[in-house]
């Protein structure tokens, strides 16, 4: 991998907001470096406004001088039981803390701190490159500190602990989380003693709070290629203590000769077809729960072989169980990705045999404003190697989706909801709500979906007095 130039490195560090903190420091007396993440990513041209400064001292004072230095324009902020302080000034956000040292108890991920060396402080950073610390005394300006080699690891694409990954891991066990999102973003390997360690002590991950495995298992979903991620947590174990629903699928049972696919992999198939339009998160979510339900429903059927009637059903249950377990948000995006899995299906019910007018309206009826999405995620699904199978498929996907369109074109909502809605039908029959006016409004509704009458009223007027009727409300 190419990294920035000693030169290229220079210019970014010929920054105002450098010069001025070296300023301070040096006014101070006290030693003072650009730390983690900022350093890591300058090597990587992957540049960044949020700053991390580390002082051998007191990193608030560093702060309050900078604020002094600057002026009005920046603004401070001092968190004083954490020993930090932010400085925001433009665009940029520079956060300060005391070089420190840390010590754990087995039972929590929160560390017991003690002031500490610059030693200190790389030596309790989670990788090799994250690591590196720039110096931003006059006397050193832009020395690179890299006690641990992370300059080389980030030339190889290496993800590595600095001290014993078995006891980094075990101190702090949300960083085999954010070893594994480091390697899926940065498509680095991990290696081999560290990830050796990450299996070894997968089982830690269990004192780590839903919140913070969400943020990490979010990451790892919107990177440009997440089965990486999801492979790694499968392979480490971590995936049966997060997402057991998902690691379940990775199996193959052969029967009479006849071998059901590899679910889980296909999965990550489906979800790196997803990821080519420049999916959203909760489309990415979708796409990874889709055949959830598969483990459930399978079912070996003689003459036929392996089945998974009604997965999608099974899964759409199974979805807000995971969203709450997991911590993720229980309102319009978990039902979103409920919708996605209990409708994924249809449209290949749809293109597996004539696609019918009205199939696709009903259709675009259940699936609303995110019928785009489902067709996308639809499309993705088909992963089958007989080639000419798969452009059947897609060339049918393609006139469900001029259906759809022209639908669109005329005003779907319209077309589809009946005129006569629940609250005439109740006034018309002296009835309160029941069992009754839902039956007679999906009469209706079935009647509009189906196209065997226009939306207006006279048409359906007339059915709904047929079926009043049938049902005894008139005579």
């Amino acid at each position: 991998m190419k990294l920035y130039s000693d030169k290229a490195l220079a210019q970014i560090l010929d920054q105002e907001i450098f010069r001025q903190i070296s300023s301070v420091a040096d006014g101070l007396g006290v030693e003072c470096y650009v730390v983690g993440g900022y350093v890591r990513d300058i090597f990587l041209e992957r540049p960044s406004d949020d700053i991390d400064v580390v002082v051998v001292g007191s990193g608030i004072e560093v702060a309050k001088g900078l604020k002094q230095l600057l002026g009005k324009h920046a603004h401070l902020s001092v968190f004083k039981n954490f020993g930090t302080a932010q400085v925001k000034y433009r665009q940029q956000e520079v956060e300060f803390v005391g070089a420190r040292k840390e010590s754990y108890s087995h039972d929590s991920r929160k560390p017991i701190v003690e002031n500490g060396t610059l030693e200190d402080d790389q030596n309790r950073r989670d990788f090799t490159i994250n690591a590196m610390a720039i110096c931003l005394n006059k006397a050193r300006f832009g020395e690179l500190v890299d006690p641990f080699n992370g300059i080389a690891d980030l030339e190889d694409g290496i993800i590595a602990t600095p001290l014993d990954p078995e006891v980094t891991f075990s101190d702090d066990p949300l960083r085999m989380m954010r070893c594994i999102r480091f390697a899926t973003q940065l498509n680095f390997q991990i290696e081999d003693e560290t990830f050796e360690a990450l299996q070894r002590m997968a089982d830690r991950i269990k004192i780590v709070s839903g919140e913070r495995i969400e943020v990490e298992l979010n990451k790892i979903m919107m990177a440009p290629h997440p089965s990486i991620g999801l492979e790694l947590l499968q392979r480490s174990g971590l995936m049966n203590l997060i997402l057991p629903e998902l690691a379940a699928l990775d199996i193959v049972e052969k029967r009479d000769g006849r071998a059901h696919k590899n679910n889980f992999y296909h999965t990550l198939e489906v979800l790196e077809n997803v990821c080519k339009h420049q999916a959203s998160l909760w489309l990415r979510w979708g796409a990874l729960l889709h055949d959830v339900g598969k483990t459930k429903s399978k079912r070996w059927e003689p003459g036929v072989g392996w089945t998974f009637h009604n997965h999608n059903i099974i899964g759409a249950k199974m979805v807000p169980q995971i969203f709450r377990r997991l911590k993720l948000p229980m309102g319009a995006e978990m039902k979103y990705v409920q919708k996605l899995v209990d409708l994924h299906m249809r449209p290949q019910v749809i293109a597996d045999s004539e696609v019918t007018d009205s199939a696709v309206r009903r259709l675009l009826n259940d699936a609303g404003e995110d019928i785009d999405d489902l067709m996308t995620l639809c499309e993705a699904d088909i992963t089958s190697k007989n080639e000419v199978r798969k452009k059947m498929f897609l060339e049918n996907f393609r006139m469900v989706r001029e259906k759809l369109a022209d639908l669109k074109e005329k005003d779907y909502k319209r077309l589809l909801q009946p005129v006569i809605d629940g609250n005439e039908i109740m006034e018309m029959f002296h009835l309160q709500p029941s069992r009754e006016v839902g039956v007679l409004k999906q009469y209706l509704k079935d009647a509009v979906l189906d196209n065997r009458v226009a939306n207006e009223r006279e048409p359906l007027m007339a059915l709904l007095l047929e079926k009043a009727r049938q049902m005894g409300l008139v005579s």
